[in-house]
């Protein structure tokens, strides 16, 4: 049963991606802010990782129950804020607060896996967490499709904000009541400067996102490479890290691992985040359908993980190999056939569905295998960190990839000439542009397999 919850933190998360990015279609035609579509998961993903970085400082401090309580409470507040939202600069406060709920129960679930499960199960505990999107993705486009074709978006965030009360109930009569502690956990230090550094990158490239100037967008990515540069320095020299050692080594292995793992997040969040609206808009589905077509890929990912989570030997490497192969098929498929308007039939939608669904289970072969060599990758005493960074690396892939992918579909024409037109040429530049990601991905984990083999 604690393994359930410790899964339904997950899933709370999830879930609400999965109706944030259905709705929003139906948010801008009502309160506007079209320009600032991206921001709703950037934000969202930025607040996450702070949230994923104070997690282990609350759990020693609160304990299992108290954590948990506390950070679903957190989430059913923005949710509140999110439903009463007046115009988007209310809605992306919502949204941040969110954030911070969502970030520590989706750290909070793989921080306590270690504690919860024996090392040999490890493989099976992440396949049975990370299988927690495809849960979302039945529950989340259901519940924003819903709403937003009853023209309720309000009612949607409200939905959530009650069951994050209601998982808040059933987590504190499961997990355990620990004493806070005072040892050395509770009083680690958390890394804020390289947080707040991590988060201004991040908001920089979406800064330059907002604007359809190529020099505003050249402005905000060279803005984020000395904040990234800047993070990297600090925290080679910080006794308080907010990654393994040997993150920022060139050809360690726990680099290259990062680097495999943040690529196919990139993949998958250009899909997630503009998915949705081009196929409302180009090919003419509901927000309901629209939702539920986009989240094909977290339902590949829960298939590919579930399949993956029993492989053993050689078989491991092939899978972190294919997951890369698949997702550049993927997004090259997207790219030829989604900027091609259609009235939404049967035989026009099937090949774009097969192309989401293939780069979701390319990331689900690989995801488990990847989480447990950073595990093993990481020294004893950087094990709970190594658990941590996960998350953070997850959740900056994500932020970062809806930042870039905001700029690219305002660049490609989203908001001018924007219209039909305008939506045709964002799609074909954003899926073309990304196909870069799991192309990097394939060099990346074919040197990950070599690498492993020589040790």
């Amino acid at each position: 049963m604690r393994a359930l919850v410790l899964a339904g933190g997950v899933v709370l998360h999830a879930v609400n991606v999965y109706i944030a990015t259905t709705i929003l279609p139906t948010v801008v035609q009502d309160i506007g802010g079209l320009d600032l579509y991206a921001w709703n998961t950037t934000l969202f993903v930025v607040a996450s990782i702070l949230g994923s970085a104070l997690s282990p400082k609350l759990l020693a401090m609160t304990g299992p129950k108290g954590s948990y309580g506390l950070a679903a409470v957190t989430f059913a507040v923005g949710a509140v804020i999110c439903a009463g939202a007046p115009s988007m600069s209310i809605l992306l406060f919502g949204r941040f607060v969110q954030g911070i709920g969502g970030g520590l129960l989706f750290a909070l679930a793989y921080a306590m896996i270690r504690v919860v499960f024996a090392e040999q199960l490890w493989p099976r505990a992440m396949a049975l967490v990370s299988g927690m999107w495809g849960v979302a993705t039945l529950a989340g486009p259901a519940i924003g499709g819903l709403f937003a074709q009853w023209g309720m978006w309000r009612a949607a965030f409200g939905s959530v904000a009650l069951i994050a009360v209601l998982f808040a109930v059933v987590a504190s009569g499961v997990l355990p009541k620990r004493e806070p502690q005072s040892g050395t956990e509770a009083k680690a230090s958390i890394p804020l400067i390289q947080l707040i550094l991590l988060t201004l990158a991040v908001l920089a490239i979406s800064a330059g996102s907002t604007s359809v100037e190529l020099v505003h967008n050249v402005l905000g990515l060279a803005l984020a490479f000395v904040l990234g540069a800047a993070l990297i320095a600090v925290e080679k020299r910080s006794p308080s890290r907010l990654l393994p050692s040997g993150t920022f080594q060139f050809r360690s292995e726990i680099a290259g691992l990062y680097a495999l793992m943040s690529l196919l997040v990139l993949t998958v969040t250009s899909g997630e985040v503009f998915a949705p609206l081009f196929l409302q808009v180009l090919h003419q589905q509901s927000p309901l359908v629209a939702g539920y077509l986009a989240a094909l890929m977290g339902a590949g990912w829960t298939v590919g993980a579930v399949i993956s989570s029993g492989l053993s030997g050689r078989a491991i490497e092939r899978a972190i190999l294919v997951g890369p192969v698949c997702g550049l098929l993927g997004m090259l498929g997207l790219t030829f056939l989604v900027p091609e308007t259609s009235t939404g039939l049967f035989l026009d939608l099937v090949p774009i569905c097969l192309a989401l669904a293939l780069i979701g289970l390319g990331v689900g072969l690989a995801w488990p295998h990847l989480l447990i060599r950073v595990l093993k990758a990481a020294s004893v005493q950087e094990q709970e960190l190594a658990g941590a960074s996960i998350t953070t690396i997850q959740l900056f892939a994500t932020a970062s990839g809806a930042a870039l992918a905001g700029m690219v579909a305002n660049a490609g024409g989203l908001i001018d000439p924007g219209g039909v037109a305008g939506t045709r040429q964002a799609a074909y530049y954003l899926f073309g542009v990304f196909a870069v990601a799991p192309l990097f991905g394939i060099i990346v984990a074919r040197n990950c397999k070599a690498k492993k083999q020589s040790d």
